[in-house]
């Protein structure tokens, strides 16, 4: 029954679409323009009964291409359709911007195939543990810090499914709230940065991807803090929904060495430690293990202190200002006589080496009247021999501290004394677990984002050091093997190619709906309807999100946002703030029935008694959260575009 009442759904859509077509469409007199809106129709329920993407936008484009030119020659229109394969097609293959995305996906699955993601998940379910829906929220971290090692949603949401689904449960989780927990996570991968999705938005808009990464990384992190924010605020109100984790799957086992010196110094880590290596001979634990704790303890304190170090030296650098006492503005000076008529520059006079001053020629220029000789200027006398050299500029001061760098170093080192007071040694473990999951896997997202944003790299040479990055870590955790490489070699092949293939197919099916005129008839219609930019916006936004149920993201972009992008210009929208929209509006695309394939990919991993309806109720508050963090944005622009606007304007 419940197939079935899919199936009614998705046949209700394909009618929503073809009846206006058939009804409105002048079938007795149809002009190329009515070919490309029947052309868009026949795509759209085309992909909606399960055909091919990429080969459906091929083959409607070539169709459509080969009639458009039918039009204008028929004896040469073969041809013409053939040209046009060919030259889309190489001019997708060159695209220098399409180059990042293998490398991406292989940096993605080479995280997948590791399996680096249990261990994270571990450590922040420990570190987290206090913390309303604790499970939930360590969930949400999760996913988004893997996504964007990974950006793939199907490897993320399958993992978290295999990982966190089965311990909410145990831990008295609702199956709704876990289910969207998980689904909504691991969704982030195609918004916050790096994310394959910003790269095709780039590539067809002719957006700077790099821009596109600055400003998106902000409304990534804020979509991200509102899911963590539900959570918590509803395992507040509602305890049952959320429990808080068991304290038998709390318990840290200390090593046998910190066991001995807690029990005999104390449970708090710093001063024990301090204490135990002052008292080496009685601690009842080898120094080296003391000194290793003890090192690792202060990693914090460090981590301060060059923050701190950092701040200092910005806030009390002063700037350099060239010494411009001796220059006059240009103009202001005693020009040459009024009736020299050489006007030539001469050789500057060597007075300086005792010489005799050079007489006055017409075709030179000669010194201002009343001007000072240029010795009493450096004040030294012409016949006690040559002036000393001059003295080497001072040393810049630095200006006072202001008073924001104070507040900041008294608010962190209360902080950090208060961390200290409760930091005991069972914290010290789970911080150990940190270092050893979270804290690589940041470093490399933050190298890969860090290039790519501050210039230092472009975003194919970012993704070359995040695939090295990748391999890096992989080693590390002595995960990588033959096995590992070859799956993570193969899948990315298989996603490249598609991606590839979508990018040929969309360029394909765009030229044919430019040829029979169909952007020109969409453009004629909009600009009747004498919108102004806000309902435009409001427009466009409205129809993506309506778009997203029936459709994936990668058919939106490359069918649709081809025919949008042409018209930003007229209402002066920037393309840039467009795509940070668009960006955060397909996020609904994985998380809206029927075709949100987070929830399918959930549902195969998922324990038998979980129901897809049940997977389906819980995605939707968290659908609300992405309607309430895309009218953020909108209201306050600032979020997406302040990166963006201090980097590279």
């Amino acid at each position: 029954m419940r197939v079935r009442r899919e199936l009614w759904f998705g046949l209700a859509l394909m009618a929503a679409i073809l009846l206006p077509t058939v009804v409105l469409m002048p079938w007795g007199h149809l002009a190329n323009g009515h070919l490309g809106l029947l052309m868009l129709s026949l795509v759209v329920v085309a992909i909606m009964l399960g055909f091919p993407t990429a080969f459906t936008l091929m083959g409607m484009g070539v169709f459509f291409a080969w009639l458009a030119y039918r039009s204008g020659d028929p004896h040469i229109a073969l041809r013409q359709t053939l040209d046009l394969m060919v030259q889309r097609t190489y001019a997708v293959m060159s695209n220098d911007v399409l180059i990042s995305i293998p490398l991406f996906v292989f940096m993605g699955y080479l995280v997948e195939r590791a399996n680096l993601v249990s261990q994270l998940f571990r450590a922040l379910e420990l570190a987290l543990a206090r913390l309303p829906g604790a499970l939930a929220v360590a969930t949400l971290v999760t996913c988004a810090i893997f996504a964007t090692a990974t950006g793939i949603v199907g490897a993320v949401v399958t993992l978290m499914g295999l990982l966190a689904f089965p311990t909410m449960l145990r831990s008295g989780y609702d199956i709704r709230l876990a289910a969207g927990a998980i689904t909504a996570g691991g969704c982030l991968g195609i918004l916050i940065p790096p994310s394959v999705m910003l790269i095709v938005y780039g590539a067809t808009a002719g957006v700077s991807v790099v821009q596109l990464y600055a400003g998106a990384f902000l409304p990534g992190l804020m979509l991200a803090g509102l899911y963590i924010a539900y959570v918590m605020v509803l395992a507040k109100l509602q305890p049952h929904l959320a429990p808080p984790l068991p304290l038998a799957e709390r318990r840290v086992d200390l090593p046998p060495a910190l066991a001995a010196v807690s029990d005999r110094f104390g449970r708090r880590a710093l001063p024990a430690l301090v204490v135990a290596l002052r008292r080496r001979a009685t601690s009842a634990a080898p120094t080296r293990e003391i000194l290793k704790a003890a090192g690792i303890a202060l990693l914090p304190a460090l981590a301060f202190a060059v923050f701190i170090g950092l701040a200092w030296h910005l806030a009390t650098q002063t700037e350099t200002v060239d010494d411009v006492s001796g220059l006059v503005e240009m103009g202001s000076g005693t020009t040459a006589a009024a009736g020299s008529e050489g006007g030539g520059l001469a050789e500057p006079g060597s007075r300086d080496r005792g010489d005799p001053a050079p007489a006055k020629d017409d075709g030179a220029l000669q010194e201002p009247p009343g001007s000072e000789p240029t010795d009493a200027l450096a004040g030294a006398n012409p016949a006690a021999g040559p002036a000393p050299p001059p003295a080497l500029p001072a040393s810049p001061q630095r200006s006072p501290a202001p008073t924001w760098f104070w507040v900041l170093f008294g608010g962190g080192l209360a902080g950090a004394i208060a961390f200290y007071a409760v930091f005991t040694f069972v914290r010290l473990e789970i911080f150990k677990l940190l270092l050893t999951s979270f804290f690589p896997l940041a470093m490399m997202i933050l190298a890969v984002l860090g290039s790519i944003v501050f210039g230092l790299a472009t975003p194919t040479e970012a993704a070359a050091i995040g695939s090295l990055g990748g391999f890096l870590l992989a080693a590390a955790y002595r995960r990588l093997s033959f096995t590992v490489v070859r799956e993570s070699v193969y899948l990315t092949a298989k996603t490249s190619a598609m991606v590839c293939w979508l990018f040929v197919g969309s360029s394909i099916f765009s030229a044919a709906f430019a040829l029979l005129g169909g952007q020109e008839l969409v453009e004629r219609w909009v600009l009747s309807l004498d919108m102004t930019p806000t309902q435009f916006m409001l427009l466009s936004q409205f129809i993506i999100f309506i778009l997203g149920w029936p459709l994936e993201w990668t058919e939106i972009i490359v069918i649709f946002m081809p025919i949008f992008i042409p018209l930003l210009g007229h209402f002066h929208i920037d393309p840039l703030f467009f795509g940070l929209l668009v960006a955060l509006n397909l996020q609904t695309a994985f998380l809206s029935p029927p075709v949100a394939m987070a929830a399918f990919y959930l549902k195969g991993v998922a324990p038998p008694h979980v129901r897809l309806n049940q997977i389906f109720i819980g995605m939707m508050p968290f659908m609300g959260i992405q309607v309430v963090a895309l009218a953020l944005l909108y209201l306050v622009p600032d979020i997406g575009l302040l990166l963006p606007r201090l980097l590279y304007r």
